[in-house]
């Protein structure tokens, strides 16, 4: 894990921030359905914020360590059939971009132990950090959509993890990519200022708050897994410039299975 110390850090998004993520997508995309669709204006707005130290995991948790969890937990790995990702009512393709996560049992798809593990609910993603916690004597949770930002910007607050414009060789995205998840860690040179990696890019990633984010500058009050709609940060592997700054997020039901959503555990530090 990652430390982030306590102090300020820049939080949401200003109009021409916003309108530059556009044009980002635009570019890249060549389309402009990012801008049609309204994707950048629940941002928070910008403004200065304060968290308590905490500690992040570098990477997304993989399909091998959560393989770790079912085995201890008698639990079977994620799997969705083609009619329940049919009603879920998502893009992608099931035979060509769906499929291929599914788990048989407890083994995780063959050749992909170091990708992060996708499918999974954000209760799912909750039950494995506190798994994880009880492990290694910690309390370890999914990270508030606050705390993600602030390790993806870093000291310098900005935009990508990496600095202030979109660069395609920095992360796993439809722009450079394989168009499916890569091993965590493959893209090194896209870290954040804080050394967390995989904030933009591969997958996705659950957080414990609410959406859709408060128009007041804040997360909204009602947080955790269980809530209606989970915030989710970061950007997958099928997204384009513009998504996957820290700023950017939206909603997700909570006991959807994606294959373009996975998760990592933080850590309250004033507990250990």
């Amino acid at each position: 894990m990652i430390r982030v110390p306590a102090g300020p850090y820049r939080l949401g998004s200003t109009q021409a921030e916003r309108e530059q993520a556009y044009e980002d997508f635009k570019a890249t995309s060549g389309r402009d359905s990012a801008r049609r669709n309204h994707w950048f204006d629940k941002e928070l707005e910008a403004r200065q914020a304060t968290l308590d130290a905490y500690a992040i995991d570098r990477w997304p948790v993989t399909q091998g360590a959560y393989r770790e969890y079912l085995r201890s937990e008698g639990l079977e790995g994620p799997h969705i059939t083609e009619a329940q990702w049919r009603a879920q009512g998502f893009i992608q393709d099931y035979q060509r971009e769906v499929q291929r996560f599914n788990w048989t049992g407890q083994e995780y798809p063959k050749g992909r132990e170091d990708h992060p593990v996708v499918l999974v609910t954000a209760a799912e993603a909750a039950a494995y950090c506190h798994w994880r916690g009880r492990l290694v004597g910690e309390t370890r949770v999914l990270p508030s959509a606050e705390q993600f930002e602030k390790a993806a910007r870093g000291p310098s607050g900005a935009a990508y993890p990496w600095g202030e414009s979109y660069d395609p060789e920095l992360l796993n995205s439809a722009d450079h990519g394989p168009r499916d998840t890569v091993p965590v860690g493959s893209y090194p040179r896209g870290a954040s200022a804080a050394h967390v990696e995989g904030m933009a890019g591969n997958v996705f990633q659950w957080t414990s708050t609410g959406w859709p984010l408060a128009a007041g500058g804040s997360p909204k009050a009602k947080t955790g897994a269980n809530a209606g709609r989970v915030t989710v940060k970061g950007s997958a592997w099928d997204d384009h410039g513009g998504v996957g700054r820290a700023a950017s997020a939206h909603g997700r039901p909570a006991g959807v299975r994606h294959a373009i959503v996975g998760f990592r555990c933080a850590s309250d530090l004033r507990q250990r």
